[in-house]
């Protein structure tokens, strides 16, 4: 008998097919179906696969008496109830490194669309307005970046960065042990070095609103910010206002707060490129998920340690 599945998050026919090879799912990728599957099913789950911004809380949990393996799809979990699941002996994993480098690729497409203004330029032509009336965009070569968090995304991004020519700086919590780009201790103190800033640190309590207005105004009228993390890093109002009044020059989100529901601040901007939560998303990149919850799940009940443990 296949183990039941609680699965809370959109699947697609392929994704779903494969999962099902394995599991008896219960699908329920709304509010209202979860609500209503935790309720009517909740004694016979014992798998919950999500992702960090879905989440899975505290109440649900114990909803759920029979849970032992839960799995967020990508590499984020902010939005899981992770201290009080282990305290249920409940085991964690993620999905990390499966979606890394279509983040990275999206990251810097967000970094040259909004740099060279590509949305507002195809739109221009279209219109039939030739370049002798557009004003002219810096380049993108020759610049210096800043990732802040220089995990695997955020050192894949400089990995990029290094073939446009690019110095790259970054902030952690503390410097990445063997890394030779330049360690800043602050956030600000990036942002005044950089030309760009590109987010790539985890969500959370711990980096709610680290980019606010001394990071922005850090970064100036002639910096870039790209967002590929989370949508709560950055202090939305103080975004809307610096690219309102010019004094940051562009960003490229791919994340928002209170997502999906889009910051009406931010949709009349031209100097911003607005994708929606989509960098993780390839072909590739959700094979590779899957497969990784699959081979963690297929251990977890044969009894094996898992291979990305949270």
């Amino acid at each position: 008998m296949k183990p039941s599945l609680l699965v809370l998050i959109s699947l697609r026919d392929d994704s779903y097919a494969s999962v099902a090879a394995s599991f008896d799912i219960l699908y329920a990728p709304t509010p209202e179906q979860r609500t209503q599957i935790i309720a009517s099913h909740g004694a016979t789950i014992r798998a919950v696969l999500t992702n960090g911004t879905t989440g899975l809380t505290a109440d649900e949990i114990d909803r759920l008496p029979d849970l032992e393996f839960v799995s967020a799809l990508g590499a984020g979990y902010e939005n899981i109830a992770v201290d009080y699941a282990r305290a249920r002996d409940i085991v964690l994993v993620n999905g990390a490194g499966t979606n890394d480098d279509c983040v990275a690729d999206h990251a810097f497409a967000l970094l040259l669309a909004a740099v060279r203004d590509i949305a507002q330029r195809d739109r221009a032509t279209r219109d039939g307005v030739w370049r002798d009336k557009l004003p002219l965009r810096p380049n993108v070569s020759g610049k210096r970046l800043g990732v802040l968090g220089l995990g695997n995304i955020g050192l894949k991004v400089a990995r990029r960065a290094a073939g446009f020519d690019i110095e790259t700086g970054y902030h952690n919590r503390k410097p990445r042990e063997g890394s030779a780009l330049r360690y800043f201790d602050s956030v600000v103190a990036l942002a005044e070095w950089s030309d760009f800033l590109v987010i790539a640190t985890p969500g959370g309590a711990g980096t709610h609103h680290l980019v606010d207005r001394a990071v922005l105004d850090a970064l100036g009228p002639l910096g870039f910010l790209v967002n590929v993390s989370r949508g709560s890093v950055v202090d939305t109002a103080a975004l809307a206002a610096a690219l309102e009044a010019g004094t940051l020059g562009g960003a490229g989100l791919d994340v928002y707060e209170g997502e999906p529901h889009l910051p009406q601040a931010l949709v009349h901007l031209k100097n911003i490129v607005l994708t929606p939560h989509v960098a993780g998303s390839s072909p590739e990149a959700i094979g590779a998920s899957v497969q990784n919850f699959l081979v963690n799940a297929q251990r977890h009940f044969a009894g094996e340690a898992v291979l990305t443990p949270i």
